[in-house]
């Protein structure tokens, strides 16, 4: 299968730019904004899905790739970035750093490059899933090596069970 024409067309160029233009990518006629929408829609686990977040640390846009089951646990991904302070990036910060609207931000091909933290949590798949660019479309890579795409730091900053 190859990149569907619905594919973002900055994220289908990434793809071919790495190497990755014949990749599956699967559009779906409803939206799959949340990693329980494109579960579903897929067919995979909640944790097959990889969540493409962008936060802020002291002020700068910074990429937290988690599976869709966890949640990330702010204090660690402070911790780990040695910043003052981190929070969740407005829908503006978003599109401004990575040119795609949240829901389908992709692990890679933004307009900026982003300094990208990857949860270890991720590599517990063969596959997961991840935005193509659009609320609508999406992509399957062995973690691994969409952690090395990405450029990401593997960290451990999901949230610990209580």
């Amino acid at each position: 299968m190859t990149v569907s024409a619905t594919t973002h067309p900055r994220f289908a160029a990434a793809l071919a730019a790495l190497g990755l233009d014949g990749i599956e990518t699967r559009s779906f006629p409803a939206a799959t904004r949340t990693a329980a929408q494109a579960a579903e829609a897929i067919g995979c686990k909640l944790n097959g899905i990889v969540k493409s977040l962008v936060f802020e640390a002291d002020k700068e846009p910074v990429l937290v790739l988690m599976d869709g089951a966890s949640r990330v646990d702010t204090e660690r991904l402070r911790a780990e970035l040695g910043a003052a302070r981190v929070r969740r990036a407005d829908a503006t910060t978003v599109r401004a750093a990575t040119g795609y609207a949240i829901g389908g931000v992709p692990p890679f091909g933004h307009v900026t490059p982003l300094r990208t933290l990857a949860d270890r949590g991720l590599l517990g798949e063969e596959v997961v899933w991840g935005a193509a660019g659009t609320p609508h479309t999406v992509f399957p890579l062995p973690p691994a090596a969409l952690i090395a795409h990405a450029r990401a730091t593997l960290v451990d900053i999901a949230e610990r069970p209580a």
